[in-house]
């Protein structure tokens, strides 16, 4: 039987140190973020005793500022004892050390936790080797490979506060009691490896985190550290499984941009634009291609400094799922970098 739940919807973004409530007892918060969208959206959970609060932004100057305006304002200077992280990216685990060191409990899933305190060591005043053979592999211009290969790289530590050793572990299909309700566990992949969105049981609330956003499509990025992942497979079943659970009446609450109702259509609608990317992908590969080569064919834009790490790695992402899916192979090119080629369907 679910709870009568009174929404606020539709909702104006909060303002800067402000929090706009979506239901008694949950508040939507914005952090800055340096990148587009510009903005990282938080949420808090009123537990009585104080303050579970879902994601942290980055770990920097403008994100701690506003923190501390929240816990005076909104949160009422009541303490935060618990702080759930639905995945490892900077801008959702950047400021759970922060926290844990104010005394704040960090459940999340074994590998966000994982993923968070091994990247954190790995701090360079340049470029790993396998890291730059990784970016001649897909392609990168070569003046670009030369100007990052002698530059400092934003590491995550740059981003992400230091963890203490420990967290309490959450993984598909827990409980958690949480704002005076109940929440389900559901795990999706592809953006991030097992990362946690929750589901109201006894409520129309769903906590989608990067999962599923409203009117962006999640990165689906392949890095150096896992070169052949598929990250476009696992996103698209998770997609899939996830629109199963969705009902008319669920309030999305996502880690970007507004909360939007129609959750299963949204799923729905990201899976037929990431269909569409890899026909167009497939069609391009008639000619043989590399990574960024492909650019066109999926973003059908041109590509900015400032967003060339990003759509690189989205192209190798469904590079390699039309590679998984038996539609393309590839073989080595002129130099070092790899060519992409398509194969014939079959029965085609």
């Amino acid at each position: 039987m679910l709870e009568a739940v009174t929404l606020r919807y539709p909702l104006e973004p909060p303002a800067p140190g402000a929090a706009a409530t979506v239901a008694e007892g949950v508040l939507w918060m914005r952090l800055p973020a340096p990148m587009r969208p510009g903005h990282v959206n938080v949420y808090a959970l009123d537990d009585g005793i104080g303050w579970t609060v879902v994601d942290t932004g980055f770990d920097n100057a403008s994100c701690r500022a506003a923190w501390e305006a929240l816990l005076a304002g909104p949160l009422a200077g009541r303490p935060v004892w618990r702080v759930i992280v639905t995945h490892h990216h900077p801008d959702h685990i950047g400021l759970a050390g922060w926290f844990q060191a104010r005394g704040a409990e960090l459940w999340t899933t074994r590998t966000a936790w994982l993923y968070a305190r091994m990247l954190r060591l790995d701090d360079r005043d340049r470029p790993a080797p396998e890291t730059l053979a990784f970016w001649r592999r897909a392609g990168m211009d070569p003046a670009m490979l030369a100007e990052r290969a002698e530059s400092r790289p934003v590491n995550y530590a740059d981003m992400v506060a230091a963890m203490p050793l420990g967290f309490h572990r959450i993984a598909q299909g827990d409980e958690v009691g949480a704002g005076g309700r109940r929440w389900r566990v559901e795990i999706g992949h592809g953006h991030a490896p097992e990362q946690a969105t929750l589901w109201g049981i006894d409520h129309p609330l769903v906590i989608v985190a990067d999962q599923v956003l409203p009117g962006i499509t999640p990165n689906l990025g392949v890095y150096a550290p896992e070169p052949e992942a598929d990250p476009v497979g696992d996103w698209l079943a998770s997609c899939a499984r996830l629109a199963g659970l969705a009902r008319p009446d669920h309030l999305a609450l996502p880690g970007h941009q507004l909360p939007f109702l129609g959750l299963g259509a949204r799923l729905d609608a990201l899976r037929a634009d990431a269909e569409a990317a890899q026909a167009r992908l497939w069609t391009a590969l008639a000619e043989p291609r590399t990574a960024t080569g492909a650019f066109d064919a999926l973003y059908g834009r041109p590509i900015g400094a400032r967003e060339y790490g990003l759509a690189l790695a989205e192209a190798l992402g469904h590079l390699n799922h039309l590679g998984a899916t038996g539609r393309a192979v590839r073989e080595p090119g002129p130099g070092e970098a790899w060519r992409w080629r398509r194969v014939a369907a079959k029965g085609a």
